[in-house]
């Protein structure tokens, strides 16, 4: 009996230490709306609301207008518990559906809907949603009725084909007159109907000459998004941008630029075949298509007189401060000034401003930091120069303001800002003098003649010789010779390494095996994880870094054309090239091809490390 109770007091005892170790989080309550960014008047979407809690009250709709309301709201929940290490975390959610038409076209603004969630009350986010007109081609087809459509389908051989208004590549620039270095934003945009399936896309990058070429970085995970165009309502996707810093006056061309898509396109099988038309009479086959974008003239003007020497190239809108590390100091004690550029503009391609230190002063190179950004299709950020000085003498300075030139675009005219003054207050070092290790002066008052300090002695001093002395025999020679020998052979040695690392591109090749294989790792690493966007994106940036690398070619310039040129004028043998481009090609076309992705992934594996151990041993 006593048994018995011990054992009952120790499994209470044992859940109440478990209760007591399970915590509950609490999580705030978020409320949030979605709907489709573009939709086309009369046809049907929905409008959701999620509110993350149960616990929910008094929900509000917002004044839809210009919306009619089909269905709705229909309400649903879902609900799941995670414990991790001891905490138990609750998911519930609420969700509230409306089926809707627009009515009218134009934007349509829907301000937060309201709940009360417990005790608070809860606004979600504000909708702004795109009505776009109907398809004109769609009305035109109903209005002809279907006659039309059946005759064409039997008239035609039994597929279905894709025209140049059904899928094309549109480029586009926010503006097509600049001044020298204003940036200008290139887009290159797709155009599909719903209709097209579009599986891959590729593209050269754009020959620009005497032009500064940035690209923006776009999000992996691209999206189609609903548009109204030549009286047609398009999918259309954001597919690259570059931003642009003009060089030269005159006429700058971005010339048409090839692009080369992929497509499922439908084929149906006429052959009369009733085993055929029992089962499947369709089927679908991948259609290269050849997309140009059209070229684009851009009047670039010249910057107009009035520059002065605080003119270091910056057009944009741009702002400047500085600070000191120290106003007082000792002699041979490092200052550093900091001087701070913001704003918008070429940032990446103003020249180092100049301070006119005091001449007695050791000045070094100044440190540039790059902090810089595109945003919003322009560079956006700041540059930070750190000025190193160190000053040798007493006395008092002027480290003057640093003035700062720059073209304004919008205004059409030069501004300037500055820096402030500083006044440098340099103290003498120890010693007595300037600084420490400089020479110090000494007054005449300092000096004082004792004329018997120094007596002659009587005592003829005798020099006994010694073959046993260490001064002048071979080893002494050999122990002076030594220290210069090795001084000799490290300042071959450092000016070789400075001479290998000032030819970047050799570093760059000698290290493009290393690189690839720390990105082949990687890549496996997501391979086995069966990470397959990931996977093929790193193997992309593997081979992409790897041949641009290797072969010196500039991300600007990187293609499997000129990858292919440049293999075969390092005389490559043509099956490795032929392996690097069906490489590349494979790589593209995985991402979005159907299949054994572990077996594809895993053979793709093998052929580029197969690959780059090729070329490595064939370009040394």
């Amino acid at each position: 009996m006593n048994i018995l109770k011990k054992t009952k007091g120790l499994l209470i005892a044992a859940a109440l230490i478990l209760l007591a170790a399970v915590r509950v989080v609490a999580q705030d309550v978020t409320f949030t709306a979605q709907a489709p960014k573009a939709v086309v008047v009369g046809e049907r979407f929905r409008i959701t609301y999620k509110v993350d809690t149960r616990d929910v009250k008094e929900f509000r709709a917002p004044d839809m207008k210009n919306i009619q309301v089909l269905t709705g709201p229909a309400t649903s929940t879902s609900s799941s518990t995670t414990i991790i290490n001891g905490q138990v975390t609750n998911n519930a959610t609420v969700t509230y559906t409306f089926t809707v038409v627009a009515t009218e076209e134009g934007d349509v603004e829907l301000a937060g809907a309201t709940i009360k969630a417990g005790s608070k009350q809860i606004t979600s986010n504000k909708l702004t949603i795109k009505v776009l007109p109907p398809d004109q081609a769609t009305q035109a087809s109903q209005g002809q009725g279907g006659a039309q459509s059946s005759n064409r389908q039997s008239s035609g051989q039994g597929s279905q084909t894709v025209g140049a208004d059904d899928l094309f590549m549109l480029a586009t620039v926010d503006k097509t007159t600049v001044y020298e270095q204003e940036a200008v934003l290139l887009t290159y945009k797709i155009y599909k109907l719903p209709s097209v399936d579009l599986q891959t896309m590729s593209n050269k990058m754009p020959d620009l000459k005497n032009c500064h070429v940035q690209e923006v970085e776009l999000p992996q995970n691209k999206e189609f998004n609903l548009e109204h165009y030549n009286g047609r309502n398009y999918q259309t996707m954001v597919w690259a941008q570059y931003v642009l810093f003009p060089q030269h006056s005159g006429e700058l061309e971005i010339p048409s630029t090839p692009f080369e898509g992929t497509i499922a396109q439908r084929v149906e099988n006429n052959s009369g075949d009733i085993f055929d038309m029992f089962f499947n009479s369709t089927r679908y086959v991948e259609v290269k298509k050849d997309l140009t974008s059209r070229s684009i003239k851009i009047n670039v003007k010249p910057l107009p007189q009035g520059k002065t020497s605080a003119f270091y190239g910056g057009v944009g809108d741009f702002s400047i401060s500085s600070t000191i590390s120290s106003t007082d100091v000792t002699a041979n004690d490092a200052v550093t000034v900091r001087v701070i550029l913001s704003g918008t503009g070429n940032l990446k391609l103003i020249k180092t401003p100049e301070i006119k230190f005091p001449q007695d002063f050791d000045i070094y190179d100044p440190k540039v930091d790059n902090k810089y950004t595109i945003k919003g299709g322009r560079q956006t950020g700041n540059k930070v120069y750190e000025y190193l000085i160190i000053p040798r003498h007493a006395g008092q300075y002027t480290i003057p303001a640093l003035e700062f030139q720059y073209f304004d675009p919008k205004s059409g005219s030069y501004k300037t800002v500055k820096t402030d003054e500083y006044t440098l207050n340099v103290a003498k070092g120890q010693g007595g003098g300037d600084s420490q290790g400089s020479v110090s002066y000494v007054s005449k008052e300092d000096l004082k003649f004792v004329g018997q300090d120094v007596r002659f002695h009587a005592t003829p001093l005798r020099l006994k010789s010694d073959s046993s002395n260490f001064y002048g025999s071979a080893l002494f020679w050999l122990c002076l010779a030594l220290p210069v020998v090795i001084l000799a052979v490290i300042a071959a040695i450092s000016r070789k390494r400075v001479a290998d690392n000032a030819n970047i591109a050799k570093v760059r090749a000698g290290k493009a095996n290393s690189v690839a294989a720390k990105r082949l790792k990687v890549a496996r690493k997501l391979m086995k994880e069966n990470r397959k966007d990931q996977f093929y994106d790193e193997m992309m940036r593997a081979l992409q870094g790897y041949f641009g690398d290797k072969l010196s070619i500039p991300v600007a310039e990187l293609s499997k054309d000129n990858i292919e040129a440049e293999l075969k004028r390092r005389n490559v043998a043509d099956e490795p090239v032929r392996q690097v481009i069906g490489l590349l090609d494979d790589c593209e076309f995985a991402r979005y091809a159907p299949g054994d992705d572990t077996g594809r992934m895993d053979r793709l594996y093998e052929e580029a490390a197969h690959v780059i151990s090729q070329i490595e041993n064939t370009i040394k």
